[in-house]
């Protein structure tokens, strides 16, 4: 872990243990890494273990960390350096955008199937919106946003209605979250004040179940997961048949 305060590089922690990367790439290459890395703390080689070149599956892996926000009234859900999780999920298909449904759908985050998006973005994420709108609208869904966020979807071509910001009255968006009348809230912050205006959308969305991100990165991907959700079937595999060519 490390710490950047103008050029300067300062180094808060160097963890040497693997409790959660090592198990994960294991199960997406189909190696025992910890096993293979015993027995060449014991004397033998990678060379005698069968294992001198890189694994490259035929599918994605992602992780995905579980939280317990829910467990914990008033409790925001940005993001920071503090470990928060309390697990993590996997999913794995040939598609990343379904490899992604999978993760979601296993941290109690489904991908919606149809609805309305509610999207609240941060200037600088802009620039990412026309992708991330372009899926969910490719899915059958439909573009709810605030008032700069609507204006820049329009500009691009796309239908959105608008909804008002907490702060310009009711009825606005925290209304329309609690009403169920979005299935899935998108929302991006970047000032301080920022964060502390949009606390009720983000806490909304967790308590009445609705899925929701709050990075440009995700929002794509989810949008990638949606529109895939409806061109292909979602399908289950064993660990054990994935590996089937690879296991040592």
């Amino acid at each position: 872990q490390y710490a950047v305060v103008g050029t300067d590089v300062y180094v808060l922690e160097v963890n040497p243990r693997a409790s959660r990367t090592v198990p994960f790439v294991s199960k997406a290459i189909g190696v025992p890494l910890a096993k293979v890395a015993a027995r060449v703390m014991a004397g033998e080689t990678l060379a005698q273990l069968g294992f001198t070149e890189e694994v490259v599956p035929r599918y994605t892996s992602v992780k995905e960390a579980v939280f317990p926000f829910i467990k914990f009234p008033g409790v925001d859900t940005v993001l920071g350096p503090e470990m928060k999780s309390t697990g993590e999920v996997m999913g794995i298909d040939r598609e990343f955008g379904l490899a992604f449904a999978k993760a979601q759908a296993a941290a109690y985050n489904p991908l919606p199937r149809k609805g309305t998006v509610f999207i609240s973005v941060r200037e600088e994420d802009r620039i990412d919106v026309e992708k991330i709108a372009r899926g969910f609208v490719g899915a059958g869904m439909k573009l709810t946003a605030t008032k700069g966020t609507a204006e820049h979807l329009r500009g691009l071509g796309f239908e959105c209605t608008t909804v008002h910001k907490v702060g310009e009255g009711s009825p606005h968006c925290v209304d329309a979250i609690r009403a169920h009348q979005f299935t899935a809230v998108i929302n991006t912050v970047g000032t301080p004040q920022a964060v502390l205006d949009s606390f009720s959308i983000r806490r909304a969305a967790l308590e009445t179940g609705i899925p929701y991100f709050t990075t440009a990165a995700a929002a794509e991907a989810a949008s990638m997961g949606v529109a895939l959700q409806g061109t292909f079937a979602v399908q289950v595999s064993a660990l054990q048949d994935l590996h089937a060519n690879y296991v040592r």
